[in-house]
């Protein structure tokens, strides 16, 4: 049976090219976090890219205190 595609795929990959291309500044890359969030909202369950996702607080809330 051939194995299913993870969802999220195409965003986790979108967000090691965007911070390779800006020199991993996360800042630079927020619109891509963005979407990788959007889609493990939905996919969780079924993306292994969501795991590092799962807990975490989205980027704009890291610097509050």
């Amino acid at each position: 049976m051939p194995q299913q595609k993870d969802p999220c795929q195409k965003q986790a990959c979108a967000i090691q090219t965007c911070l390779q291309a800006n020199k991993y500044l996360e800042s630079m890359c927020e619109d891509v976090i963005r979407e990788m969030r959007r889609c493990c909202e939905t996919h969780a369950v079924n993306s292994i890219c969501c795991s590092g996702f799962k807990g975490s607080a989205p980027t704009e809330n890291k610097n509050n205190p």
